[in-house]
C-alpha cells in the first residue's frame, strides 16, 4: 500500500480565537494561546527557509481579522512569506491566481468558522483535487483549527446540539474534504461537552474511527494513519468496529440511542495510534517536575 507523503495537523480549537473572533473581538496582540505551540508545530515539517504558507479562512466569517492574527503568528515564528488564500465561493476556488499559489507553497492553514462552508465551496473542486494530490505525492502540509480540523475527514459532523447528541438525529452529516478515510473528527470537545456527539456519529457508522480534539489539542498524522498527540489536553479516540448491539437504526428520531462495546482511549502528548491497525502503540515519556 502506498501511503500519503504528507502531514496533516489537527487542532480541536481554542476559545479564545475560535469564539472570540468569530464574535469580532479581534485579539492582535494574544498569541500566547495555543496557536503559538501548534503553529509551531506546523513550522517543524518545513524545512526550507523560503517556505510559503497559505492561510484558507472559507470558514470564517471575519475572513481578514483572522487571516491577519494567523500571519502575525507565523511571522513570529520565522515564517515570513505568508499568503491569504481569500476563497469565499466556488468561482474565487476556480480561479488561476489560487491554483498557481497552491501549487508553489508548502503549507496550507484552514482556519476555524462553519466546515460547512468548506465542504460546500470545495467539494468537487479541481483546487481540493490539486491539494489531495500534493498531500499525497509530496511533503506537503495541511493544518486546520477547528472547523478546518473537522473537515479533513471523508465524513464529517456539520451540525448537532451536544446537550441533545444522546438523541436519534440531533447530529448532522455529511461529506468532507477527505484527506482521511474512515475517520470522523470533532473538536471544541472537552469544553463543549461532545462526546455524545461523536458516539453518535460513530455508532451510525461504526467502521469509522473517532476522534474528539480538546482545545490547545492536536493531533499530527503521518503516512496517513500514524496519529499523534499534540498540545496540553487530551484527544479521544472512539472505536465503534467491535459494536455489539447499537439500535439506531430502528429507533424513532428523537429516542435515545443505545450503544454495547463501544472502545474508548484517552490520549495525551506524545501518545501515537494507529488508525490503519486501530492499536495504540506507545507514547513519548514526558516527565513531571511538580510535586
Amino acid at each position: 500500500m502506498t501511503y500519503p507523503k504528507g502531514h496533516l495537523i489537527a487542532v480541536g480549537g481554542a476559545e479564545d480565537k475560535g469564539t472570540d473572533l468569530e464574535k469580532g473581538i479581534v485579539q492582535r496582540n494574544r498569541l500566547n494561546f495555543f496557536e503559538l505551540g501548534i503553529l509551531k508545530t506546523i513550522t517543524s515539517f518545513i524545512e526550507d527557509e523560503n517556505a510559503i504558507v497559505e492561510v484558507i479562512t472559507t470558514a470564517s466569517s471575519i475572513p481578514d481579522e483572522v487571516a491577519e492574527n494567523y500571519l502575525d503568528a507565523f511571522r513570529k515564528l520565522g515564517i515570513n512569506n505568508v499568503g491569504h488564500m481569500r476563497i469565499r465561493n466556488r468561482e474565487d476556488a476556480a480561479l488561476p491566481e489560487y491554483m498557481e499559489r497552491l501549487k508553489a507553497c508548502n503549507c496550507i492553514m484552514f482556519s476555524g468558522g462553519n466546515q460547512l462552508r468548506l465542504s460546500s465551496i470545495f467539494g468537487g473542486t479541481k483546487f481540493l483535487d490539486l491539494l489531495k494530490r500534493r498531500y499525497r505525492e509530496e511533503e506537503f502540509v495541511i493544518g486546520g483549527t477547528s472547523a478546518g480540523a473537522m473537515a479533513m475527514s471523508n465524513t464529517m459532523i456539520y451540525e448537532g446540539n451536544a446537550a441533545l447528541a444522546h438523541l436519534k438525529g440531533e447530529v448532522k452529516i455529511t461529506t468532507g474534504l477527505g484527506f482521511l478515510q474512515d475517520v470522523i473528527i470533532d473538536t471544541h470537545f472537552d469544553k463543549r461537552g461532545r462526546f455524545n456527539r461523536l458516539a453518535q456519529a460513530v455508532a451510525a457508522q461504526p467502521g469509522a474511527i473517532g476522534i474528539g480534539l480538546g482545545e490547545d489539542t492536536g493531533v499530527i498524522v503521518s503516512e496517513g494513519h500514524s496519529l499523534k498527540a499534540i498540545g496540553s489536553g487530551s484527544v479521544i479516540i472512539i472505536d465503534g468496529q467491535n459494536i455489539e448491539y447499537n439500535n439506531i437504526a430502528d429507533i424513532r428520531f428523537g429516542a435515545p440511542i443505545s450503544v454495547e462495546n463501544i472502545i474508548v482511549h484517552i490520549m495525551s502528548k506524545g501518545d501515537v495510534y494507529n488508525l490503519e491497525t486501530r492499536y495504540y502503540e506507545g507514547s513519548e515519556i514526558v516527565i513531571d517536575d511538580e510535586d
